[in-house]
């Protein structure tokens, strides 16, 4: 299978906006591409599926000439900003969450670390705004977080530390790399890292220095040696908190924050560092460059980051008035369906949110449960025998599933491809389980499907075969059978039904499961 390249713009059209796509596509050509294909209106031509195949249009003689001097903008372009990670932090969360999940399931030893910067400008900003303290505003986001995370089944980190309660580690990172050249401080107190000094900085990101400042919005501080250095302590402004330093009064930059909190409760070097794609640059970069500059030993080994949320193809944002929390949804979807959804993509892609694909995820997530209470009802009345050859097949298909589950995983966390496997499994004991299946059959699939979820975080609630009111109804029906009182024996379903339940006469039983 051969190499594909896609190409969008952005921003508005420029006279060379089309000589820049017939270069792109050029240079693909060069470089041995099979397909190039363009994206309509820049990422919106990609979220919308709307996309060209410039192979095919720009192959004909003379059509890339004229490409080049054609005013105006052949694909379109756009000012579409996608959203930030922070507006939704605990949904995110929740792709790591399996990620924690799925290492203690291979047998790892995980160590969580989730840090909160709870001092920042956009803190100390809010904070003023509502007069409160910055510490009061901290306390408030964080116990947010906790309760929209508890809700989506997101487990705790093993530990989470603070900002604040780090300054003496922070300003010990901070002087190791001004004893290293890697920083310096300025007359007014502040101080910033000396990107120039750090050979690799950029190399996360995939640019150079020269690159980064050329394609970098950046404002005049005539205190900084070179226009990317950022600072790692910031002097003390009115109305902002500060803490003691050997540069005076002042607090943490937020790239330090993080250097210093990780890498004292994880060592010089982190297995997996995640967070979103906005976090690239300037943020993770920055942290290499402090990090492995105060170190000198790889600061990551793996890093993840995860794509955004769109809804119905569209930025979440305030402006557009699709903006919301993890409350706002709860208020109108099952959390639970909202963490299938979320698995339904590869981390790395960006989600489209919509009302259509939560009722499909929660559809998916009832079959589950459906399967599930189903098996656990055969189980409880199974007894133990010999595998026939159904059942003997059965069992390959699990061995089967749990390894397709785990190369899924293992293969970038494909949480989609896994999810797969998880209804394969369902398919096969639907087929295969009923009233005469062994116990041990029975237990397999469950067993399997029990550790799936696990990973995924779903099916975490009990069978409900009903309170003492609905139990008692069940046994006054099972007498009415028996008496062959049919009219009672249907009131009494009827009964059950309206009380939330369904009702299903089999070769053992009655079984009774809560409706979804």
């Amino acid at each position: 299978m051969g190499i594909n390249a896609i190409v969008g713009q952005s921003g508005g059209p420029t006279c060379v906006i089309n000589s820049s796509l017939a270069g792109v596509f050029s240079a693909c050509r060069k470089h041995g591409v099979q397909h190039v294909y363009g994206m309509r209106h820049g990422v919106q031509g990609l979220l919308k599926d709307d996309v060209v195949n410039l192979t095919d249009m720009l192959s004909a003689p003379g059509q890339l000439t004229l490409l080049r001097h054609t005013p105006a903008s052949y694909l379109g372009s756009c000012r579409y900003k996608l959203p930030e990670s922070d507006q939704m932090e605990a949904v995110y969360q929740e792709i790591f969450d399996v990620l924690r999940r799925y290492l203690e399931y291979r047998g790892y030893k995980v160590t969580f670390v989730q840090n909160f910067t709870d001092v920042d400008d956009k803190i100390i900003k809010r904070a003023n705004e509502e007069g409160i303290t910055v510490k009061e505003l901290g306390d408030r986001f964080i116990k947010e977080y906790y309760t929209d995370a508890d809700a989506l089944g997101i487990e705790r980190a093993t530990v989470n530390p603070r900002a604040t309660e780090h300054i003496a580690d922070i300003i010990a990172l901070i002087e190791k790399l001004i004893d290293k050249g890697l920083a310096y401080a300025c007359d007014n107190g502040d101080v910033y890292y000396n990107t120039q000094a750090f050979p690799g900085y950029g190399k996360l990101c995939g640019q150079n220095l020269e690159d980064l400042e050329s394609g970098a919005r950046i404002d005049v501080d005539p205190n900084k040696r070179h226009p990317m250095d950022f600072a790692v302590w910031k002097a003390q402004k009115p109305g902002e908190p500060a803490w003691e330093s050997p540069w005076g009064m002042g607090r943490p930059g937020w790239h330090i924050e993080c250097s210093a909190m990780s890498m004292k409760y994880l060592g010089e070097t982190l297995d997996i560092h995640c967070g979103g794609k906005d976090l690239v640059f300037p943020h993770h970069e920055n942290e290499i460059a402090q990090s492995e500059g105060a170190t000198g030993k790889p600061f990551v080994h793996y890093w993840m980051h995860n794509g955004f949320i769109n809804v119905d193809n569209q930025k979440m944002s305030k402006s557009l008035g699709n903006f919301f929390t993890v409350r706002d949804i709860a208020k109108e979807f099952d959390l639970e369906a909202v963490r299938m959804f979320m698995l339904g993509a590869q981390y790395r892609s960006p989600i489209n949110f919509s009302r259509e694909m939560i009722e499909q995820a929660k559809a998916s997530l009832d079959r589950l449960y459906t399967a599930r209470d189903h098996y656990l009802f055969l189980l409880q009345n199974a007894k133990d025998g010999e595998l026939g050859e159904k059942e003997l097949a059965l069992m390959e298909k699990v061995k089967a599933a749990r390894e397709g589950f785990d190369e899924a995983m293992d293969d970038d966390l494909n949480t989609a491809d896994a999810m797969g496997k998880m209804f394969e499994l369902v398919r096969d004991a639907n087929v295969a389980l009923d009233e005469n299946s062994p116990k041990q059959a029975i237990a397999a699939v469950l067993d399997a499907l029990g550790e799936m979820a696990g990973v995924f975080g779903i099916l975490t609630r009990k069978a409900d075969d009903g309170d003492e009111k609905v139990k008692a109804l069940i046994e006054a029906r099972a007498k009415a059978r028996a008496e062959k009182n049919w009219a009672e024996s249907d009131r009494l379903r009827d009964e059950i039904t309206a009380l939330g339940y369904v009702l299903k006469d089999t070769k053992q039983g009655q079984q009774v499961t809560k409706a979804i």
